[in-house]
């Protein structure tokens, strides 16, 4: 099937009548059911109603894996799916569970397609959970000739794009077990090009809706702000025993993700307690905390960046996109969420302090307020989080 951009301009409500223009910004739950109504997403078997989240779209695995000999990105030359048939080197049916092994590169297609209106795109990130395990996810649209090619970009779809999906899937930790229906990524769609908001609208909002929660009185009594909000490691924890970073072990079992609770924690991973510095040894994997308590309102969602991406020496969070009420509720009652890092070292050994400043949170403004929030019913299991690991595992005596 063959990707293309529309140059038309189709109604997103066909036969109906607009009262009132669109606004710009990342869509809202109410608007992604009104984009598959209207058969803009589509899928077989139809969307499940737990799949849409405030501010995105859970994607689902196809009934085939495709283990390629490496990673690519679409391109005007040739299509996704042929670059499948050059480079692949096994089939893997995922219609019952199958084994993925570490390290090795897997290109699946996904059970939603797209048909988008000439102004709405979309990008994607890994679900909170992927991340957590580790398993490095990239959405690839189609490509081919009728790309634009500076819309052939890992994790991005462009406006009035019309095509397939695929994830391209790389456990980096784990082998884990999966099968088609899994949702190891998720896409949000966004309206016109609206920019992150700037310091001094983070600013006024901080006046209204609280941006940041501390533990302590020795911290900032509001938010740290510049290019977004910094955040910063958390490894003092709430005391000298308690556990304020997880390493992932090498070898272990494999991880089955549609068991919740049924790994023990401690054959996958090495507890870290209290702290004021920590050794990043290249390779490794590891889950910490932030220091801040982060709030999103209701009329935003965020994105986790690199602090300092031109180092190059260690990536934090790349499952980094916070949905609207995040920390927050319906009105504020929530008094911030911790944000949980997943953090790697590249070529060399790299200390970490407490308090260092890992990241900054990115602000973006909904295109409306969604109808349902994060943690109102929506299955959310990283509402009111300490350190949490992947929900997959279970931990005794340890502080989450």
């Amino acid at each position: 099937m063959g990707a293309t951009k529309s140059s038309a301009s189709p109604e997103l409500f066909p036969g109906g009548v607009r009262t009132e223009p669109r606004k710009t910004g990342i869509l809202p739950s109410q608007e992604i059911h009104e984009l598959i109504r209207n058969r803009k997403i589509i899928a077989i078997p139809e969307i499940e109603d737990s799949q849409i989240q405030p501010a995105s779209i859970d994607l689902r695995l196809g009934n085939v894996a495709y283990r390629v000999q490496a990673s690519f990105l679409p391109s005007r030359a040739s299509s996704t799916s042929s670059k499948i048939q050059d480079l692949k080197l096994a089939e893997i049916d995922l219609t019952r569970p199958a084994l993925l092994e570490r390290g090795a590169v897997f290109v699946i297609p996904v059970q939603e397609s797209l048909a988008l209106p000439y102004d709405i795109g979309g990008a994607a990130n890994p679900k909170s959970t992927t991340g957590r395990l580790d398993i490095f996810t990239r959405l690839v649209t189609e490509g081919g000739i009728n790309s634009d090619p500076e819309d052939l970009q890992f994790e991005q779809v462009p406006k009035g794009y019309k095509g397939p999906l695929y994830v391209e899937v790389v456990s980096r930790t784990f082998p884990i077990i999966l099968s088609a229906g899994a949702k190891l990524t998720q896409l949000r769609f966004v309206r016109g090009k609206p920019p992150a908001a700037h310091d001094n609208e983070l600013e006024r909002l901080e006046q209204t809706d609280r941006l940041v929660y501390y533990e302590n009185g020795d911290a900032p009594a509001k938010a740290v702000l510049s290019g977004g909000l910094r955040m910063s490691i958390d490894l003092r924890g709430s005391g000298p025993s308690s556990v304020v970073a997880y390493k992932a072990k090498r070898h272990c079992p494999a991880v089955d993700l549609s068991k919740a609770g049924a790994h023990d924690a401690a054959l996958y991973w090495d507890a870290i307690t209290s702290t004021k510095r920590l050794v990043l040894d290249p390779g490794d994997f590891y889950i910490l905390a932030s220091k801040e308590r982060i709030s999103i309102p209701a009329n935003w969602a965020a994105e986790m960046t690199q602090f300092d991406p031109a180092s190059g020496e260690f990536s934090a969070h790349y499952a980094g996109f916070f949905d609207p009420g995040f920390g927050y509720g319906t009105s504020g009652e929530i008094k911030g969420t911790k944000a949980v890092l997943e953090v790697r070292a590249h070529e060399v050994p790299i200390l970490l302090e407490d308090a260092q400043v890992v990241g900054r949170l990115l602000y973006h403004k909904m295109a409306a307020i969604p109808d349902k929030l994060y943690g109102q019913a929506i299955g959310s299991s990283y509402q009111q989080q300490g350190l949490a690991l992947s929900k997959q595992f279970r931990v005794a005596n340890a502080a989450r």
